[in-house]
């Protein structure tokens, strides 16, 4: 059996004398470009500024790329880091050696999937946040509420981190859900991949274009209760294969109700809704491999589980993940029959919040609990296990986070999935061999995906029908 210690929340706090509000406003109201004020010891997202021993650096406000990338241009070649080379390599052969710094899930893999290798390189920390989104987290600090159940944000100015210094583990996952990303994503012929089953050599492969909007993520500044409390809208169109080609779906997520999603047929040229299609309901057309909330390592409502938040710990993580967006490889160089090669991920030593979600009494959910593991720079999330209802891991999430050049943030939005049991992986959101890279949208205004009136089901079958 595996010992993983935690560092206990009262002794975190403690560490840093976290004392007042007042402390916390006057840190951030300074700007990512700005000097910490002595002493205070966190950076404008709440992290430790102070680096370890053990080769995780200090932060300074990042410059992440070298001058001169513009959209279109892979960013792994403007990566200001790009010439390190890894330091180690974690296989089966010496995985209980660094079995302190992995969560579980990372162990269950490296035994189980053979050839399957973790290299590690220097830890690069590359994450910031703009000005803007630095004073509303400063805002924040007392103003930011979750609901009465303790599940669903109720009000926070955005765009900002509702709660920079989290009490629990419903609050921590709030701030991966408001992290920054921009107004929106777009993102054009990706391929989502499900993985052969044992002993085949069909892939899965949905290729289609995406977009995503943030209402409440203006540069302007509102408040989520001011934007009626919309976490995100999504839309979907489908391309290839034959069999889903002409499918499209719209959906919008909200703080404290189901997704409502809405689903385009073209063989019936009706846009329906699409009832109970949240939480672990399997997406359609992945053989159910692939489920709702899984998307993004998590998304969704919070509801049906208790989330506990343990604390913080010194992992090896996927960060700085860039070959993972690059457009331009081949599928079949990185698209391995068991694993995503090596060569295209990058891991590296960092501090992360580890949130525990336990399925509440009453509620059901095909993984009873679940760990989670959440960058402390970036809030975006890095990893997660799941549980079956024998208490054996399940699935296996990584998110591949990427300094953003456009946000001046890092964002995972690229995602693996390994289903143990039954020997398949997932992969979404990811541009590799699409041609076309992801884009960051930081203003919307000029285009017609970034506003609401895109993701109605009035419009995805106008669209869909042209």
């Amino acid at each position: 059996m595996i010992t993983i210690t935690y560092k206990p929340l009262h002794q975190f706090a403690a560490a840093h004398k976290i004392a007042t509000t007042h402390l916390l406003a006057t840190l951030f109201a300074l700007a990512t470009s700005s000097v910490l004020a002595q002493g205070v010891g966190l950076t404008p997202s709440g992290a430790e500024q102070a680096g370890t021993a053990s080769g995780i650096p200090a932060w300074s406000a990042p410059q992440p790329m070298t001058p001169g990338w513009s959209y279109g241009q892979l960013r792994k070649d403007f990566f200001q880091y790009k010439s390190d080379a890894p330091l180690y390599s974690i296989d089966a052969s010496n995985v209980d050696k660094y079995a302190g710094q992995l969560n579980p899930g990372q162990i269950a893999v490296v035994k189980n999937i053979k050839g399957y290798s973790i290299p590690v390189y220097p830890s690069r920390r590359t994450c910031g946040v703009p000005d803007y989104v630095a004073e509303n987290t400063k805002k924040n600090v007392g103003f930011a509420k979750i609901s009465a159940d303790g599940s669903a944000l109720a009000d926070a100015y955005t765009p900002g981190l509702p709660f920079i210094e989290p009490k629990t583990g419903a609050e921590a996952m709030w701030n991966v859900k408001m992290r920054y990303r921009g107004v929106g994503i777009e993102s054009y012929s990706m391929i989502t991949s499900i993985s052969p089953r044992k002993g085949g050599s069909d892939w899965i492969r949905l290729m289609g274009d995406q977009s995503i909007y943030m209402p409440w993520a203006v540069k302007a500044g509102t408040t989520f209760a001011e934007n009626g409390r919309v976490e995100g809208m999504v839309n979907i169109s489908y391309m290839s294969p034959t069999a889903v080609a002409g499918q499209a779906a719209t959906f919008t997520g909200m703080a404290d109700k189901p997704m409502e999603a809405f689903y385009y047929f073209p063989g019936q040229r009706r846009t329906r809704r699409m009832p109970a299609y949240a939480y672990d309901a399997p997406q359609i057309g992945f053989e159910n491999q692939y489920n709702i909330d899984e998307t993004n390592v998590f998304s969704g409502m919070l509801d049906r589980f208790d989330w506990k938040l343990v604390g913080k710990k010194e992992m090896i993580v996927p960060y700085n993940s860039l070959g993972i967006y690059d457009f331009k490889a081949k599928y079949e160089d990185v698209m391995q029959p068991d694993f995503v090669a090596a060569s295209q991920r990058r891991y590296e030593l960092h501090r992360v919040w580890v949130v525990e979600a336990t399925v509440k009494q009453g509620m059901r959910h095909s993984a009873p609990k679940r760990i989670f593991y959440i960058d402390e720079d970036s809030w975006t999330l890095l990893g997660a296990v799941d549980y079956d209802a024998q208490g054996n891991i399940s699935k296996v999430r990584e998110g591949y986070g990427i300094p953003v050049y456009e946000t001046g943030t890092c964002d995972s939005f690229a995602f693996v999935q390994y289903n143990l049991s039954e020997g398949r992986y997932v992969m979404d959101n990811s541009p590799l061999a699409s041609g076309k890279d992801v884009r960051w949208i930081v203003d919307g205004a000029s285009d017609p995906r970034m506003k609401p009136g895109y993701y109605t089901a009035e419009n995805l079958r106008a669209m869909s029908e042209r």
